[in-house]
């Protein structure tokens, strides 16, 4: 994931219930989801700090990767603010990728990861994955109806993964390192 002479990443996501952070550094990653519903704001920094001193690292990365939703506008928000925050205060780059890959797990093939969009639709898109890493998008990300959506990830041979599961900070990480976009705004429920 990281060369030996890597910066340090973390990587963030609160655009669903689940607070999901990743951290790769030179000799180790380390990964957490935890379902908070609402608190993002309140946990966050805690987490953030916890995590890296978990990892017996000073509370400093090289560069930061955000989950760029959908999700809730307060949500994605809180997220956003937070990594463009340290990423100026530490002077690196904020790279942005969709959540939806980091809901895409670490299952091999293709993945049809989808949100909750209400009202009958889902957020959803459709990527093949290898090692725990988008390796490629099938279906760009976009509001479908549910059953259309359904029918999309089907014709990929793949099952929609609903998003009652937790993100993976780790693939997000690694998604954030192989494609993240320097310029990227948020996408919203």
């Amino acid at each position: 994931m990281t060369t030996p002479d890597a910066p340090i990443t973390l990587a963030l996501d609160t655009a669903t219930p689940y607070l999901t952070l990743g951290l790769a550094w030179r000799g180790g990653q380390l990964e957490t989801a935890e379902r908070i519903e609402r608190a993002h704001a309140e946990r966050l920094p805690g987490s953030v700090a916890a995590l890296f001193e978990q990892a017996g690292l000073p509370l400093r990365a090289g560069r930061l990767v955000i989950g760029t939703g959908p999700g809730s506008y307060t949500g994605v928000r809180v997220g956003a603010s937070y990594a463009l925050g340290l990423g100026r205060a530490w002077g690196v780059p904020v790279l942005g990728v969709s959540t939806l890959e980091a809901l895409a797990g670490s299952d091999d093939g293709p993945v049809a990861p989808a949100l909750d969009a209400r009202k009958g639709y889902v957020y959803g898109a459709v990527y093949q994955v290898s090692g725990g890493q988008v390796c490629r998008t099938l279906a760009a990300p976009d509001k479908f109806l549910a059953e259309d959506f359904a029918a999309l990830a089907q014709s990929f041979g793949a099952g929609v993964r609903p998003d009652s599961c937790a993100p993976s900070g780790l693939t997000l990480l690694r998604s954030g390192l192989r494609h993240g976009q320097t310029e990227w705004s948020l996408a919203y429920l």
